[in-house]
């Protein structure tokens, strides 16, 4: 592994502004859309990079072949409706507090690991960065 450089240290200051004001954009576009509106428009926006990106590298859509109701639960599990639920969320409460909601994600994902799988248990390390975050 690499040691990071600044201009890595700039991109990922870059990329976090990015992720924090999609929830302060969210909660502005609430106002005129609903939120299907902001999830479908939020998928359909991704997506046109990444088939762009695709069709470019001539890569092939495994979504497209036969097993293509899978790909689609899948991606109504890990893109509709979290962003639907986002904002759905973000009509009722600040959106900086959405912010700081969702940043707990990898706690609780921490936590839960530890109950429900074999492999992710506490350890010295797990528990000192838990506590430390």
């Amino acid at each position: 592994m690499r040691q990071p450089k600044l201009i890595d240290y700039i991109l990922l200051t870059v990329l976090a502004l990015i992720w924090a004001s999609a929830f302060f954009n969210i909660k502005i576009a609430t106002y005129s859309f609903g939120p299907v509106t902001i999830a479908f428009l939020r998928v359909f926006f991704g997506a046109i990079p990444v088939l762009l990106l695709c069709y470019y590298k001539n890569i092939k859509i495994e979504a497209f072949s036969k097993d293509w109701h899978w790909f689609a639960m899948i991606g109504f599990i890990n893109l509709v409706a979290p962003f639907f639920l986002i904002a759905y969320g973000v009509k009722s409460v600040q959106s900086n507090l959405a912010a700081i909601l969702m940043s707990t994600t990898p706690l609780s994902s921490t936590v839960l690991g530890h109950f429900y799988t074999k492999n992710e248990k506490f350890n010295y390390i797990i528990s000192l960065s838990f506590i430390l975050t």
